[in-house]
């Protein structure tokens, strides 16, 4: 019985170290992972992929990596932009791991080294941009921002990121009302342009339309009557009505022709008008009506008789005296000598 009871024992003790051994050395790696062998501390150039392995219980040690997308967000940045505006940014970055050996065995936690550089190029891309870039521009900053995280992390770390987004854009609470304000005027502006090119254009219909009643006066005068209806219609209140025009039309064909002629039309400039812009283009002046002046006949001019003049003294030689200059006889003296 005793001999019995110890191989009992020793045959449990075998089938829990052949348990044990079996544990150790078969391994599960899953579908989106790669298993590392490390032998005596060495990792292996060949890695495990997905399915049963089985590895030595003794000095072998496998670890599984991650090969799956992995979405990080990034804690709220703040900075200064390139037009001095402070802003506070957050964004969040996707990544994956593509070289399972250079993530575990070059840096000790590729996770939080991701998290940093993606924290450091945040703050440089805030000051590298400015405030509406950040605001209108997202496709550019969110590549440029990949890029800069993605430079030193896929070469040495062998991590590859797939995608940054910026979240979310925390402005100043003045420079949003400032941003309000502008938006308004800007509303403003365009709605000011708007009523004014239609008020343009109604011009120019009602232009088109007031023309075309003028050549037909029944025309003007059912728009009139339309008019009256609507007005009418509204209210309870009392018309004025003008005399017809088709009745004063009637009276003056009825009157009798006045013998006096008609005045002449005033005039209203246009021959200035023509002949300033003749006188600006070069050409020549045309002559204007109005400038031409009739020819006044002139009166024969009496012709007067001379003034008798006296007789200048003979010059003798001799020295020169100086005689007296005689009297001239005025006209009265001479109508009086000659009656």
């Amino acid at each position: 019985m005793g001999v019995v009871a110890a191989l009992l024992v020793i045959l449990i003790v075998i089938v829990v170290a052949g348990l044990a051994v079996a544990a150790r050395s078969l391994k599960v790696v899953q579908q989106y992972e790669q298993g590392l062998l490390f032998r005596f501390g060495k990792v292996l150039p060949v890695t495990r992929g997905p399915g049963l392995t089985i590895i030595r219980p003794i000095g072998d040690r496998l670890q599984k990596v991650n090969m799956q997308i992995v979405a990080m967000a990034v804690p709220a940045q703040e900075g200064i932009t390139r037009d001095n505006v402070s802003v506070r940014v957050d964004a969040v970055v996707y990544f994956r791991v593509v070289d399972p050996i250079k993530a575990v065995v070059n840096v000790q936690n590729y996770m939080f080294a991701v998290s940093q550089q993606a924290q450091t190029s945040l703050r440089s891309i805030i000051g590298q941009s400015e405030m509406d870039q950040l605001l209108a521009e997202r496709d550019t900053v969110n590549r440029e921002l990949r890029r800069i995280i993605d430079e030193p992390t896929e070469g040495p770390w062998g991590i590859r990121v797939e995608r940054v987004e910026i979240k979310d854009v925390n402005l100043p609470e003045g420079m949003k009302r400032s941003m309000s304000r502008q938006a308004e005027a800007e509303r403003e502006r365009r709605a000011r342009i708007i009523t004014a090119d239609g008020e343009y254009q109604a011009s120019k219909r009602l232009a088109m339309a007031a023309n075309v009643m003028a050549r037909d006066p029944a025309a003007l005068q059912l728009r009139l009557l339309q008019t009256v209806v609507e007005v009418a219609s509204e209210r309870n209140s009392t018309l004025v009505m003008p005399v017809p025009v088709e009745l004063l039309r009637f009276f003056e064909r009825m009157a009798p022709p006045s013998a006096q002629p008609a005045p002449p039309p005033e005039d209203t400039g246009e021959a200035e008008v023509a002949a300033a812009e003749a006188l600006i283009e070069g050409a020549p002046t045309p002559a204007l009506a109005a400038d031409v002046k009739p020819e006044i006949p002139s009166a024969p001019v009496p012709e007067l008789a001379e003034p008798d003049i006296p007789p200048v003294p003979e010059v003798t030689d001799g020295p020169a005296q100086s005689a007296p200059a005689p009297d001239r006889p005025t006209r009265a003296a001479r109508k009086r000598a000659e009656t």
